[in-house]
């Protein structure tokens, strides 16, 4: 068989060939000119015989792979926290209202934001009136009284003489009803006395429970009518927050799990589920977990705050936050198949962190593209560089107590 013709040689020859072609250019043209064309000729001549051949060598050997990091997707038990958000409200508001009305207020002792007592007085109504009544009725408490000792006498003495056979008994039947009725009386005005006396008590409005007053609607000089509201309180000045879930998270959030509570007017406070409630709104698809607030926090009812409830944690796929990209405004990760190749995989996001993302769209055990992902695209194949040694970890400082 005839050997291969040498590389060389077919350089060789295209370089006597593009001398000839510059004797002849030397001959119709100026030296200076010639000169100048001469050299770019045999520049161009040159790399076209020799690089074309490489060219094609590098054409039929394949295009070069890029180098990439890869990382496993692994399964790991996470934190799982559900996001909600709703109005903070009173915990048991508590409205105040007068018991008797038609008495004027005299003095106000309390004001909206303070804080009182149970029994502590809040208002006093105008009670000259009442109290003269109160007199009237303790003497007319007095003479029912005597009028019934009157008649228990005499009702002794009807029978005493009844026994000798010295009355008969009609008088005596006459002495029992006058005793009857001296009681009834004596009833009567110890009823109207302890009337009189809760009136009077009434005319003084007290706090019915410890609390916070939010609201007040009575003014000095007022003629209060029974019934009408005077404050409203928060009772034991307790607040929550009626946060609202979706209802996929909702079986997820118990009663007694801890929540992390920010409001942009009140800063950042804690918190504690106290109960979940069992409807969903059948418009909204919102359920209701109502969350008490710390004391102190600094919310006040109607603000609008935001729950991170810690529900536990729950089994979730993380991969390395670098290997999350973004294509089309979608995420995704770069997946190795079995011949090096790389398959763009979109995910959704559960959580990210600075160093892991929890992901859902691949399947543990995966591999992922991390260092260089940037660069790839869909069905690029690529070459997985060596893991480097891990670095010794540093000693970790003591935990907090």
């Amino acid at each position: 068989m005839p050997a291969p013709p040498d590389r060389r040689s077919a350089c060789v020859t295209e370089r006597l060939t593009s001398q000839d072609i510059l004797v002849a250019i030397s001959r119709r043209f100026p030296a200076r000119l010639t000169a100048s064309l001469a050299l770019a000729l045999a520049a161009s001549l040159t790399l076209a015989a020799c690089g074309g051949h490489d060219k094609a060598a590098e054409k039929k050997e394949g295009a070069s792979r890029q180098t990439v990091s890869a990382a496993t997707a692994t399964s790991v038990a996470l934190p799982y926290t559900v996001v909600a958000s709703g109005t903070v409200s009173a915990w048991e508001e508590v409205p105040v209202g007068a018991e008797t009305g038609g008495l004027t207020a005299v003095a106000l002792y309390v004001d909206e934001g303070s804080y009182v007592r149970q029994g502590q007085p809040l208002v006093q109504m105008n009670d000259v009136l009442l109290k003269a009544q109160l007199r009237q009725q303790q003497a007319a408490v007095q003479t029912a009284e005597a009028n019934a000792a009157r008649d228990d006498a005499a009702l002794a003495r009807a029978q005493e003489l009844k026994a000798r056979g010295f009355l008969s008994q009609a008088s005596l039947d006459n002495a029992l009803a006058d005793q009857r009725s001296s009681a009834a009386g004596l009833a009567s005005a110890r009823a109207s006395l302890a009337e009189t006396q809760t009136r009077l008590s009434q005319a003084t409005i007290r706090a019915p429970v410890s609390g916070l007053i939010i609201s007040r609607s009575v003014t000095k000089g007022q003629i209060i009518t029974a019934g009408t509201e005077l404050f409203r309180m928060v009772r034991d000045g307790r607040l929550e927050l009626d946060a609202q879930v979706p209802e996929t998270e909702l079986p997820l959030v118990q009663a007694g799990q801890s929540a992390t509570i920010t409001a942009s007017q009140a800063g950042q406070t804690t918190g504690t589920v106290r109960i979940v409630t069992p409807e969903v709104d059948r418009q909204t698809r919102l359920g209701l977990a109502r969350i008490s607030l710390a004391p102190g926090s600094g919310l006040k009812p109607g603000m609008f705050a935001r729950a991170a409830i810690e529900a536990g944690a729950r089994p979730a796929t993380v991969v390395p936050t670098d290997s999350v990209l973004y294509r089309s405004n979608k995420a995704g990760v770069f997946v190795l198949n079995a011949d090096s190749s790389v398959r763009f995989t979109p995910v959704t996001v559960l959580s990210r962190r600075d160093d892991q993302t929890s992901v859902e769209g691949v399947a543990a055990g995966a591999r992922v593209v991390v260092a260089g992902a940037g660069f790839l695209n869909d069905g690029d194949k690529v070459t997985v560089a060596a893991a480097a040694p891990a670095a010794p970890a540093a000693p970790q400082a003591p935990a907090k107590k």
